[in-house]
C-alpha cells in the first residue's frame, strides 16, 4: 500500500482535487462546520484571538468566524487553488484574513503566535511517525502556552481512505497520545458525516489545551458548570477502545 506522497506530490494531488471538483463535490464538504464552531465556542476565545485554520482550503469556517466578529484569522493550505476559491467567495472580506499557501509540516509559522489552532481532516493523512512528529513540533512551536488545539480526524469506524489517500483513524485518547504530552484532551464528540455522495464517514472532534511553559496544564473549567473533568470522563466512557 502506498504512503502519503512527498511534499511536491501532495501539493499536486490537492491542486488537482480543487481544479477538477467544486468545493461541494469533495467528500468532506459541509456548508458550515457546526462541530468545529461549537468547540471554538466552548474554548471562548476573545474576538482578537489569533486563530489559524490548518488545511482550511475552501472551507466556510473562515466565513463564519468573520461573521462572529473574529479579527485575527489565518488560513493555511497546500493548495493555492483552494485558497483562491475561499478568497473569491469572501470578496472584499478576504483582505481581513492572512492566507498562507504552504505545507503544514514546513511552513514558517510565527513562534507562540496562535491562541487557537484548528484542523479538520489534515492530521489523519500523516502516515509516518516522522511526519506526525513534524506536525506536533509545529503545534508545539506556534501555539501559545495554554492555547487551544481543535483537531478532527476519521474515527475508528471510518473508511481507511479519503480522497484516494490512506488515512490513520483515531479515537480521542489515541489522538491525545499522538501528541506525546504536548496536549491534554478537554472534550470530544463524534459525528457521522454524510458525504455529498450519500456515504457516511465517522469523524472524531477533539478540543485540547496545550501545556504551559513549564509543561503543566491549568485545570480546565467548563463554561457552564465548572466541571469539565466529569463531562470528559463520561465522554471517554462512551467511546471505543483506542486503535
Amino acid at each position: 500500500m502506498r504512503n502519503v506522497p512527498a511534499s511536491a506530490d501532495t501539493k499536486a494531488h490537492w491542486e488537482s482535487v480543487f481544479q477538477t471538483r467544486q468545493p461541494t463535490e469533495v467528500s468532506w464538504y459541509q456548508p458550515h462546520l457546526r462541530q468545529s464552531l461549537d468547540l471554538i465556542h466552548e474554548a471562548a476565545p476573545a474576538e482578537d484571538a489569533a486563530i489559524i485554520d490548518i488545511g482550511g482550503g475552501a472551507s466556510t469556517l473562515v466565513d463564519d468566524l468573520l461573521a462572529k466578529g473574529f479579527r485575527s484569522l489565518t488560513v493555511l493550505d497546500i493548495s493555492r487553488k483552494a485558497l483562491e476559491v475561499a478568497k473569491a467567495r469572501l470578496g472584499p472580506q478576504a483582505g481581513q484574513v492572512t492566507w498562507i499557501a504552504g505545507d503544514a509540516l514546513t511552513a514558517a509559522l510565527p513562534a507562540q503566535r496562535y491562541d487557537l489552532w484548528h484542523d479538520r481532516a489534515l492530521f489523519h493523512f500523516l502516515l509516518t511517525p516522522e511526519d506526525q512528529a513534524r506536525y506536533v513540533a509545529q503545534v508545539r512551536d506556534a501555539v501559545k502556552p495554554g492555547g487551544t488545539v481543535i483537531l478532527s480526524t476519521f474515527g475508528p469506524q471510518a473508511p481507511p481512505r479519503c480522497s484516494g489517500l490512506e488515512v490513520v483513524r483515531y479515537s480521542p485518547d489515541a489522538l491525545e497520545r499522538a501528541f506525546g504530552g504536548t496536549l491534554r484532551l478537554v472534550s470530544s464528540t463524534t459525528e457521522q458525516h454524510q458525504t455529498p455522495f450519500g456515504k457516511t464517514q465517522e469523524f472524531v472532534y477533539c478540543r485540547f489545551v496545550k501545556a504551559d511553559q513549564r509543561g503543566r496544564f491549568s485545570p480546565p473549567q467548563d463554561d457552564a458548570t465548572g466541571d469539565v473533568s466529569r463531562r470528559l470522563r463520561m465522554t471517554r466512557a462512551a467511546e471505543t477502545s483506542p486503535l
